[in-house]
């Protein structure tokens, strides 16, 4: 068994200020279960908790805490797109599974926020809306067709001039863009605990601190084990993504390297001023726009904006990336003066390798059937928190013997990556490139 990482949480914003995580046992002993469901992020809770809402017995694995993987560690924004892809190319990928994904992606956001509200959960939610502003003529033009596809789709989406744009978000740095109403951002840890207490109280047994060391079909069913207990059931959800080799790295080699883990840095300030705050996304929406070096922001729930970025060399504990983050926040709002970060963290986004190596030909998702009653997913690109919440609604209808063509999963067999430790060493090295094409497009 390899142990990558420590069960330990880096310097974060959500950390400090989430209600604290509930006690969950070691998984120590054999039980028996209708589904097993390896890893405690969104996907894996949210699946829990729809299978146990449809009376199966669950029990949930999680090699750290609920939430401690990139679940807890993103900036929370409720994104209802894809990274990069318009909804035709989705439906030229996967045909008529394509129209179906689409609509799942579309209602994504709404019904992250609808569970949270349904359950009373205490997670910052705010259904704000959600801004991707164009930073090139050339992005608002895309900006354009994609707001088209989606609004026939039905999706509540519109296209904003420059001069609109600058008065939703207080700059001039864009050329226009679409607004999506039904996303906005979360506290991401405060869900994750929070979907944590909802499984636990619907009665599904969580343990954690078990991280699962092997996993085999057998007869009718599947089992996994830990290093001090094992779960047998009939089906089977491997819901780690870009995790899914940190801690063990036997546990599924052929999805673990179907996906490039990526560093991704989070920060937030120190609170703002109210008189400032009032000129800088007034009406509270997440924003990420459309470089492909990360540019977003957003506020959270006590006056500090959030935002970050990738880094070839961070530096000790972000420092490089951090001072990187506040040039653009001035450069982006002057009327920010002054101002300091007071929480850096990172976690790992599960990018695809085209996606990754090829930035104009953004990467799928990737869905899978693991023969019998298994199932997995992986390679969210950055827009994982809505897409998470609703996939668990989907793989507990895959569990329960809905057809596959009515549910919105496109699934597809596992591409491993021989280069997969190569290309994650130097994918940082990626950075200057996408800096170079978003400068050819300005």
């Amino acid at each position: 068994m390899s142990a990558a990482l420590p069960v330990v949480w880096p310097p974060s914003l959500w950390a400090s200020v989430s209600p604290p995580p509930m006690a969950l046992p070691i998984l120590d002993s054999a039980e028996t279960a209708d589904v097993v469901i390896i890893g405690a992020g969104f996907t894996g809770l949210s699946s829990a908790i729809h299978l146990r809402e449809a009376g199966l017995d669950v029990v949930l694995v999680e090699a750290a805490e609920p939430g401690w993987g990139a679940s807890g560690r993103n900036n929370g924004q409720v994104i209802p797109t894809l990274s990069g892809h318009d909804p035709s190319g989705v439906i030229k990928r996967y045909g008529e599974a394509g129209e179906r994904f689409n609509l799942l992606v579309r209602d994504s956001a709404g019904y992250l926020f609808d569970l949270v509200r349904r359950y009373a959960i205490a997670a910052e939610a705010e259904q704000s809306g959600w801004v991707q502003p164009a930073h090139s003529p050339g992005r608002l033009k895309r900006s354009e067709a994609r707001t088209r596809e989606w609004q026939a789709l039905g999706a509540p989406v519109d296209l904003l001039d420059a001069s609109a744009m600058a008065d939703m978000l207080g700059s001039n740095a864009w050329f226009g863009g679409m607004v999506n109403s039904s996303g906005g951002h979360i506290n991401p840890l405060a869900l994750a605990r929070g979907l944590a207490q909802v499984a636990a109280g619907l009665g599904v047994r969580i343990y954690a601190r078990s991280p699962v060391t092997s996993h085999a079909r057998q007869g009718l069913g599947w089992t996994i084990a830990t290093a001090s207990g094992s779960v047998k059931a009939t089906a089977l959800v491997l819901a780690t993504n870009a995790y899914t080799g940190e801690f063990t790295q036997g546990l599924m080699p052929a999805i673990a390297t179907e996906v490039i883990p990526v560093r991704s840095w989070q920060m937030s300030t120190t609170p703002i001023s109210d008189n400032v705050r009032k000129s800088i996304i007034p009406a509270r929406q997440a924003m990420s726009d459309t470089h492909r070096e990360l540019y977003f922001a957003r506020w959270d729930a006590r006056g500090r904006l959030i935002t970050g970025g990738a880094a070839i060399a961070p530096g000790a504990g972000g420092v490089h990336v951090a001072k990187h983050a506040i040039e653009r926040l001035k450069r982006l709002w002057p009327q920010l003066g002054d101002i300091e970060i007071d929480h850096v963290w990172n976690g790992y986004v599960g990018m695809t390798p085209e996606n990754l190596l090829r930035p104009e030909i953004p990467g799928f998702p990737r869905f899978h059937r693991l023969g019998p009653s298994g199932y997995a997913w992986a390679g969210c690109n950055g827009r994982g928190v809505a897409l998470s919440v609703i996939l668990g609604r989907d793989i507990s209808r895959a569990i329960q013997g809905v057809p596959e063509n009515e549910l919105g999963l496109p699934f597809s067999e596992p591409s491993p990556r021989i280069l997969q430790p190569l290309i994650r060493r130097i994918a940082p090295l990626a950075l200057p490139y996408y800096r170079y094409l978003d400068r050819q497009e300005v």
